[in-house]
């Protein structure tokens, strides 16, 4: 993985700051924010999206907007270039940063799905290949035409979720700078000092920003600088650093995505805390960096209006997180490590995020008797011990559980994943773990428990009067307590 791709979070930044700024001109309504919101509109660069095939038409009138981010950074000015101690054509065309926001139109919580930027892939046209690839792919194709990379973007998504995306988002690595530096900065807790190391002997511990690459030590990726507890007010090149680091965490790039939603969190509570969208002269900051950072298609582009009113509850907070279903496998092609898709757990997987989560072979399957069924009980990462009262819990009511080793990432919702010819097994936990997702996969040979962070779990350890959807939850980042993290 590259150590100089852009934040993994910047693109929604800018997109929830922008709906957060676009609902100030509901307050307003004339003078000074219409002259400001209509040259804003003027400024945001825009393009052609190809229309969605027919056939994906799963999520009737939901919307779902493709945010993607990559290390462009053609329009930094010298001052931006020198404090990011970076090029102008350093940059890459590569989206290393690639979310789908799927946002219901009855109104029920928006979902955000992560792809992996090195996920094999068919790309229409073109072979397998990274992900990651398809937007370049699709701009060198087109004889650098950006609108034909977020085409080829576009349709490899699609067909590798079966959902239509309506809209397109990018962001480069200066949006989140400047988002950043317009709000005046957040404060941010950190668990461990983040530095770079002083000698070879410090990289891999914690907090210590440093590595080999090509056999040259490296002190530091990002030039972090941050002490342990509260830092105050972190902005700009800091504030990129926090979210960008992984090197001397130990969770790797699962801590830096925690470490993204703590700033988006922190950002958020400035924002309706401090008063800054109704702040004239920082709302216009805001502004300026928005439109100087995104492209978008050009239906979006006409109307962002539109899209205030499309995010009003994710600028609440009304949002969940979810990841692609992977394979455990990790081949390496032609020289590179990639991650394979678990195509057969994806169709119930974006079912799931459509709020159907339970197909009719579940449904209607008798329950098996569960002496006769093994469970996997897994939590992955997150180290708070559940799979082992969980666990608990099934060998109780008659099941055989074993513990396997955590190997990715915590699920935001509890799932139940079962094998071909599972499903009276997967319907006997589905009856004691009521609310779980259930994910079809043909890799699987058996059922596995996969713990999410919604806490729903094994009904006997709810207790009465309350909802296993809230038992034993794990903490939740908020804007007013993101919390300290790693």
């Amino acid at each position: 993985m590259s150590h100089r791709s852009p934040i993994g979070r910047g693109s929604l930044l800018g997109l929830k700051v922008l709906a957060a700024a676009l609902s100030l001109t509901v307050l307003v309504g004339s003078g000074w924010a219409w002259a400001t919101f209509r040259s804003f509109t003027a400024d945001i660069p825009s393009f052609s999206l190809r229309p969605p095939g027919p056939h994906r038409d799963i999520d009737g009138q939901d919307q779902n907007i493709l945010l993607v981010g990559n290390d462009d950074r053609g329009n930094a000015t010298p001052q931006e270039l020198a404090e990011l101690g970076t090029q102008a054509d350093g940059g890459s065309l590569n989206t290393d940063t690639m979310m789908l926001l799927h946002v219901p139109a009855d109104g029920r919580k928006a979902t955000i799905i992560s792809f992996p930027r090195d996920t094999y892939v068919s790309i229409p046209g073109h072979g397998k290949a990274k992900l990651n690839s398809a937007y370049p792919t699709g701009v060198a194709a087109g004889h650098g035409d950006k609108a034909q990379g977020a085409d080829l973007l576009s349709a490899t998504i699609e067909d590798l979720t079966g959902l239509k995306i309506d809209h397109f988002v990018q962001v480069g690595l200066l949006g989140f700078y400047r988002i950043s530096n317009a709000i005046g900065g957040v404060d941010l807790c950190l668990n461990e000092d983040a530095r770079p190391a002083s000698s070879p002997a410090e990289i891999n511990q914690p907090g210590i920003d440093a590595g080999w690459e090509n056999g040259q030590f490296i002190p530091s990726y990002t030039h972090i600088n941050l002490h342990k507890g509260i830092n105050k007010n972190v902005q700009g090149q800091q504030a990129l650093a926090f979210v960008r680091q992984r090197h001397g965490l130990p969770g790797g790039d699962l801590d830096r995505i925690k470490r993204q939603q703590v700033f988006l969190s922190a950002v958020f509570g400035k924002l309706y805390s401090q008063g800054t969208v109704t702040n004239p002269l920082r709302i216009e900051h805001l502004l300026k960096a928005i439109s100087s950072s995104l492209s978008m298609d050009d239906q979006l582009a006409a109307n962002p209006f539109r899209l205030a009113d499309q995010l009003q509850n994710l600028t609440a907070g009304n949002l969940t997180f979810a990841s692609l279903p992977l394979l455990p496998q990790r081949p390496t092609i032609d020289g590179a490590e990639v991650l394979l898709p678990d195509t057969a757990a994806i169709p119930g997987f974006i079912q799931g995020v459509l709020g159907n989560p339970v197909p009719a072979t579940i449904k209607n399957a008798k329950p098996a008797d569960p002496h006769q069924v093994q469970v996997a009980v897994v939590n992955d990462t997150s180290g708070n011990g559940v799979e082992n009262t969980n666990a608990a819990a099934l060998r109780a009511l008659g099941f055989q559980v074993n513990i396997p080793a955590p190997t990715a990432e915590v699920l935001d919702r509890t799932t139940i994943t079962y094998g071909p010819g599972q499903e009276s097994a997967a319907r006997a936990v589905l009856d004691v773990v009521p609310g779980a997702v259930t994910v079809a996969s043909r890799a699987a040979t058996g059922v596995t428990l996969a713990l999410g962070d919604n806490g729903v779990q094994v009904k006997t350890l709810v207790k009465p009067g309350t909802s296993s959807s809230h038992a034993a939850a794990p903490p939740v980042i908020t804007a007013d307590h993101p919390g300290c993290v790693n």
